[in-house]
C-alpha cells in the first residue's frame, strides 16, 4: 500500500468515515473489539472496508509473557485477518497476562536475554498462525527498570533479525520515554533500522496530574504535540514515506477535527515523496 495517513476508527464516526472521499485515507482498529461472531460491530467494519483500507493493531497478545500466545485468541485474530485482509497487523512490545490472569494494561519489562528469547518465540508463533509478518510497537516508559541486557533499539533490532517482524515506530511513545527517562528522542529514531519500519504512530500525551511535566503520560486524549510533529518530520526525512496513523482514544472530538490532524500528517508525507 502507498504510504498515506490514517485515523483510528471510532464507531461514533462511522457515517462520516464511510462517506469520506479523501485520497489515501485508511483506518486502524483494535481487533479485540471485533472478536465476535456477528452483530453491528462487524457490520460496521464490513462497510468501512468497502471504502477504505484497514489495519489491525492488537492489544491482547501479551508478546512479552513467558507463556505462549493464547491459541483461542490467535484463532480469533486469524479469523479477523482472513475476513478483513488488513494491509498491516501490529502488536505492542509489552505483557498483560500472567498466570492466566489478564491485567488489562500494557506492562513494561526488563530487556533481558530471556525476554528476547520469549518475545522472538511468541512473534514466530503469531506469524506462523497468521501466515504473515506482524509489526511490533515500541512502548512508552515511565520508570527505569533494572535488569536490562539491551538498550531498547538494540532489543527491537534483534527482534527484527531473529523473527523477521517489522517495526511500528510510535513517535509519541519515543517522546514520552525520552522525556521521562532523559534521553534524546531524535537519536533514538536515528538508530532504528530504517528498512524494518513499516508504519508510524503519532498521538497526544499529557503531564501527570501530580508531577506535571516531570512525568508525561501516554493518554491519546489530546491533539498531537508540536515536538511530536517535529520528530515525525525528522524520521520521515531519514527513512522516507511510511503509513502514518493519528491516534485518539480519549476526549474524542468530531471527525472533522481529527481529519485536520490527519491532513497535516498527509502533508508531511507529501513533503518526502520522491520528486517532492
Amino acid at each position: 500500500m502507498t504510504a498515506t495517513a490514517g485515523l483510528g476508527f471510532k464507531p461514533q464516526h462511522f457515517e462520516a468515515a464511510v462517506a469520506a472521499t479523501v485520497d489515501g485515507l485508511w483506518f486502524e482498529v483494535h481487533p479485540e473489539n471485533y472478536m465476535v461472531q456477528g452483530g453491528p460491530r462487524l457490520a460496521m467494519l464490513e462497510a468501512l472496508r468497502t471504502t477504505h483500507p484497514l489495519s489491525l493493531h492488537g492489544v491482547g497478545l501479551s508478546l512479552v509473557s513467558e507463556a505462549r500466545p493464547d491459541q483461542a485468541h490467535l484463532r480469533r485474530l486469524k479469523d479477523l485477518v482472513d475476513r478483513f485482509e488488513p494491509f498491516v497487523v501490529s502488536e505492542h512490545l509489552a505483557w498483560s497476562v500472567w498466570a492466566d490472569v489478564y491485567h488489562g494494561d500494557l506492562l513494561p519489562f526488563s530487556r533481558s536475554r530471556s525476554a528476547l528469547d520469549a518475545v522472538a518465540c511468541n512473534i514466530d508463533i503469531t506469524q506462523e498462525c497468521l501466515g504473515r509478518t506482524i509489526l511490533v510497537e515500541n512502548p512508552s516508559l515511565y520508570i527505569a527498570l533494572p535488569g536490562h541486557d539491551f538498550e531498547e533499539v538494540e532489543f527491537l533490532s534483534e527482534l527484527v533479525r531473529r523473527s523477521g517482524c517489522g517495526l511500528l515506530a510510535d513517535i509519541n511513545n519515543v517522546y514520552i520515554s525520552a522525556s521521562n527517562l532523559h534521553f534524546d528522542p531524535a537519536a533514538y529514531l536515528d538508530a532504528l533500522p530504517a528498512t524494518a519500519i513499516a508504519e508510524i504512530h503519532i498521538a497526544g500525551h499529557a503531564p501527570d496530574p501530580e508531577l506535571g511535566t516531570k512525568l508525561l503520560i501516554d493518554t491519546h486524549g489530546t491533539a498531537v504535540a508540536e515536538p511530536v510533529w517535529d520528530l515525525l518530520d525528522h524520521l520521515l526525512r531519514r527513512i522516507g514515506p511510511r503509513p502514518v496513523l493519528v491516534e485518539r482514544d480519549e476526549n474524542i472530538p468530531e471527525f472533522a477535527s481529527l481529519m485536520v490532524e490527519r491532513d497535516r500528517a498527509a502533508f508531511a508525507l507529501a513533503a518526502v515523496q520522491p520528486g517532492a
